[in-house]
């Protein structure tokens, strides 16, 4: 069985142990998993990583949030992405930067607009955002930001097409979340080629690596407003963020996430019983009894 998300998945994964104790029983970890239900609701989170033989992960910092005892199950999986590198121009009127993501608190959807309200009157910068609101309310404040501000376009929720077609002209994308599992967008753009200026947190530093040179602390729009006009107005700092988006391409190919998986399943699969009659995971079992014992003496 593989499981997605640990917490919403937990009341399948326990019956399936339960059925089945022998057979293998991956669980992929969702964002909401590491960094909110393993706080907010930890009995049937942990216990869905205690019955698990393997927890995968979306990017390499999700480890640190995995208690010790479980850690030796994690495998880092990148999601891969089939959005292809464009050979289009981009926009000749407007320096485009993208923000692609639902409007929703998480998302802190707003943090390129108003980083965006303090460029000089010079700048041509305009960011262009693709995302369903949350709620009406999202909706409505996104409508009063771009009256308020000649710099913000907000296109609502757009088709993959779309995402491709500003992909192709803009010359950035902005991820400012306050918190991520390891966003898909961020693949796209990776494999895509689009520089990305993003907030410094586990989710993003764990896909662009400890070293990019594009982040700004979470929350901070005059980082942000000083990391917009510096692509602007600095072809050098633009052309070192695709160089260092292209060190990591490769990690984000489909390619390597077939391997991946299939390194993953071929750890798990039954394999044949030993001469002596053994079962070779029969340590794997006994791993699980100490996890189970473990967790109810929490």
């Amino acid at each position: 069985m593989i499981a997605l998300h640990a917490w919403r998945s937990a009341d399948s994964i326990r019956e399936f142990r339960e059925q089945h104790p022998d057979r293998p029983l991956i669980v992929a970890l969702s964002g909401t998993d590491i960094y909110d239900y393993i706080d907010r609701d930890p009995e049937p989170t942990l216990r869905s990583l205690a019955a698990a033989d393997r927890l995968v992960a979306l990017q390499e910092y999700a480890k640190r949030r995995v208690p010790a005892r479980f850690r030796g199950k994690v495998r880092v999986v990148y999601q891969s992405s089939t959005l292809a590198r464009s050979s289009a121009l981009p926009n000749g009127r407007h320096f485009d930067v993208a923000v692609i993501g639902h409007l929703r608190e998480v998302k802190d959807p707003f943090r390129a607009a108003q980083a965006a309200r303090l460029l000089p009157a010079s700048s041509q910068i305009r960011v262009v955002h693709l995302g369903a609101a949350e709620t009406p309310r999202w909706a409505a404040m996104a409508k009063a930001e771009m009256k308020r501000n000649p710099r913000y376009v907000w296109r609502d929720d757009r088709p993959r097409a779309d995402v491709r077609r500003l992909f192709a002209r803009a010359r950035a994308m902005v991820l400012s979340s306050l918190s991520e599992g390891g966003a898909n967008v961020l693949s796209e753009a990776i494999v895509a080629g689009v520089p990305v200026l993003a907030s410094r947190i586990d989710g993003s530093v764990g896909l662009l690596g400890r070293d990019y040179p594009g982040y700004f602390p979470v929350g901070d729009t005059a980082a942000l407003a000083r990391l917009l006009r510096r692509i602007e107005t600095r072809p050098g700092l633009l052309a070192s963020l695709r160089r260092a988006i292209a060190r990591r391409a490769h990690l984000f190919r489909p390619s390597h996430e077939r391997a991946a998986w299939k390194k993953l399943i071929d750890e798990v699969a039954p394999k044949p019983r030993s001469a002596a009659g053994r079962p070779p995971n029969a340590k794997g079992r006994e791993r699980r009894r100490l996890d189970r014992r473990a967790l109810t003496n929490m």
